[in-house]
């Protein structure tokens, strides 16, 4: 049980971090309402806070950071820098001096750039989208893909607005690992066939050679 709930925290962080998540159809089932639920309550500490009720948007703030468990990321802008960085620099940039949980991302002292949170991200980038929509803050795409090893089917969650189409027009080739795979499947299908016909495999294949 454990091991799910941090999954499904992980995985509603990369979420909001990246605005979409490709994963297996059923993880995103029970995703989907957990993101819907967060989205809401950052909602009802914004009202809070533009109605003059600090207490009610600190309540709600902590509730999400009570389910959500804050952390701070790299900004897209800035991976590049990020990754030629040495490992205290890193240290640094993604917890400053003051020790401050709610990271903005901006220039501090001498650093070119900070971790950003997430527990802001969706505060003050993600929520401020759905104003004004009284639901489906979320949308489910069924990919055609499957997932190799367990032929899982996949699926694509992504934030509503500014959405990019989850696959190219164009059909991709498939990799070594895809051929390979068909491969052994159309062996074994004919393995099954000769079996049926009450010939040997290895016979089957002399004859279809």
């Amino acid at each position: 049980m454990e091991h799910r709930v941090a999954l499904r925290r992980n995985m509603a962080q990369s979420l909001i971090e990246h605005g979409f998540l490709t994963t297996t159809l059923a993880k995103a089932k029970n995703l989907q309402p957990f993101v819907e639920r967060l989205i809401t309550i950052a909602l009802r500490s914004r009202k809070s806070s533009a109605a003059s009720d600090p207490a009610g948007a600190l309540r709600a703030r902590r509730i999400i950071e009570k389910v959500l468990v804050d952390r701070s990321f790299v900004p897209a802008d800035h991976q590049a820098d990020y990754n030629a960085m040495s490992d205290a620099m890193r240290a640094k940039t993604m917890r400053m001096a003051s020790g401050r949980r709610h990271r903005t991302g901006e220039p501090r002292g001498r650093l070119a750039f900070t971790g950003a949170s997430i527990v802001r991200r969706l505060l003050e980038d993600v929520a401020p989208r759905f104003t004004d929509r009284p639901g489906g803050y979320t949308r489910l795409i069924r990919l055609p893909s499957v997932r190799l090893g367990d032929a899982s089917p996949q699926a694509r969650l992504q934030l509503v607005g500014g959405e990019e189409p989850p696959m190219s027009v164009t059909k991709p080739k498939k990799s070594a690992r895809h051929r390979r795979s068909d491969s052994r499947y159309a062996f074994a299908g004919k393995v099954l066939k000769s079996r049926a016909k009450g010939r040997p495999a290895q016979t089957a294949e002399r004859a279809e050679a």
